[in-house]
């Protein structure tokens, strides 16, 4: 059985609230480790984690193409922007602050991912390789969950980064309250997944509004939270 849940800046995704250690700018539930914030406090919030889901993995993420089989558990964070496990008791966890975290599992067979999937990780196609990836281990019946990410109308950028995205995926072209260039990577990233013959489950959380999720495009400075994923 696998099963699901994705962080906010206080709960472990069970429903709890005011939980983690933190402090400002990281409070409560940070998760991550290369954001300035106390390293103590922050295992702190990954053992808190592991009350909830199984034992946590995360990776050192790179806006790659990196793709890492977790096949035991480890002390070492893999450098990869996906990870891939048919382990059981194994929690996969990928790290956002506007990013889109993207659970993928086989409803047939224990095969589950965690994918970051930024601008980047859209334009270098990162989830067709972990779907790729997948099928030659098994899979036929893939499942995608996408977190709270930013959203099409806060996701301001440039025209030559507009343009360049949108030539490739015609579904994230968007804009701002006021008219300006955006990009809506959910809808992009969609259109992959849909290409792929994979349905998607898309959270509406955008994470630039919501207090209760950080941001990196909002406060610079900031935790962030997690998908995560297990058998």
């Amino acid at each position: 059985m696998v099963s699901t849940l994705f962080t906010t800046r206080s709960s472990d995704g069970s429903g709890l609230t005011e939980l983690g250690a933190s402090s400002p700018p990281y409070d409560w539930f940070n998760l991550a480790l290369h954001v300035g914030d106390s390293k103590d406090d922050v295992c702190a919030n990954r053992a808190l984690l592991s009350q909830e889901a199984a034992t946590p993995i995360f990776m050192n993420q790179i806006h790659g193409d990196g793709i890492v089989v977790i096949d035991g558990i480890s002390q070492i964070e893999p450098t990869a922007d996906a990870l891939i496990t048919q382990e059981s008791g194994i929690a996969l966890c990928v790290l956002v602050a506007d990013c889109i975290p993207l659970l993928l599992w086989d409803s047939k067979i224990d095969l589950v991912a965690a994918v970051h999937v930024g601008r980047r990780g859209l334009m270098n196609n990162i989830t067709g390789k972990v779907v790729e990836r997948m099928e030659a281990m098994g899979a036929r019946s893939i499942i995608a969950s996408l977190g709270p990410s930013i959203c099409g109308t806060c996701y301001e950028v440039g025209e030559d980064v507009f343009t360049e995205v949108v030539n490739q995926f015609p579904l994230a072209k968007s804009q701002t309250r006021d008219g300006k260039y955006a990009l809506d990577l959910p809808a992009g990233l969609v259109g992959v997944l849909s290409e792929c013959g994979i349905a998607s489950e898309v959270s509406q959380q955008c994470t630039a509004e919501s207090s209760d999720l950080f941001s990196y495009r909002r406060d610079g400075v900031c935790g962030r939270q997690a998908g995560v994923i297990w058998i």
